[in-house]
């Protein structure tokens, strides 16, 4: 079973619909003893930093996901549920502290190049970490969508499995051992982000 986490600000529907799609067996849940018994877990994201990880902290989950990583059982965080991986964000002056998985922070972009902030749309990925399972099958230069204004700046560049340029080049993704996180939407990105998230699913069957 994987474990979509609810934290009442995800994008759910989607990203359930996505994981069945691909052969997920999927459950909604909003407690940490809902964990216990999962064989993997996605954390997703759509809204704040702070707003995302107050919830966390209220539902009790804060805990429970560092249990869950500390494991060794796979979790996947998609958008803010990748920026909550890290220390900490400046996004609207936040005063929540991130989950600390990786160190490092959140910023915005910049607006260099002239780009439009937020970005929202399609862009391209330039593959670092071709060993890493969620781009079985994925080649760089494949296109996914996006829905950000902000992005983290891992302290450890080698756990960047991806890079896009937009205006400025950042970690699209990261990886390390068990965790897996995307700025980008696979649930948003047709093919490419079902066979990313069917690799996911491969991982825990």
């Amino acid at each position: 079973m994987i474990a979509l986490i609810d934290y009442g600000s995800g994008n759910l529907r989607s990203v359930w619909k996505a994981l069945v799609t691909v052969g997920g067996d999927v459950r909604i849940v909003q407690h940490p003893r809902e964990l216990a018994d999962a064989r993997a877990v996605v954390l997703p994201g759509v809204g704040a930093f702070d707003d995302c990880l107050l919830a966390l902290q209220r539902q009790e989950l804060l805990a429970g996901v560092r249990e869950f990583i500390g494991s060794g059982r796979p979790l996947l965080g998609i958008c803010v549920g990748y920026q909550a991986l890290f220390e900490k964000s400046e996004e609207f002056n936040s005063c929540a502290a991130g989950l600390g998985i990786f160190p490092g922070k959140v910023v915005r972009f910049s607006g260099a190049g002239g780009v439009k902030i937020p970005q929202i749309g399609w862009n391209q990925l330039e593959i670092e970490r071709p060993d890493c399972p969620l781009y079985r099958g994925i080649a760089t230069g494949s296109y996914v969508y996006f829905v950000h204004s902000y992005y983290p700046q891992p302290a450890d560049d080698t756990i960047i499995a991806t890079r896009t340029s937009y205006g400025e080049t950042f970690a699209s993704s990261v990886w390390r051992e068990n965790v897996f996180a995307t700025q980008f939407h696979p649930e948003k990105s047709q093919q490419v982000g079902l066979r990313l998230l069917r690799n996911f699913v491969d991982l825990v069957k």
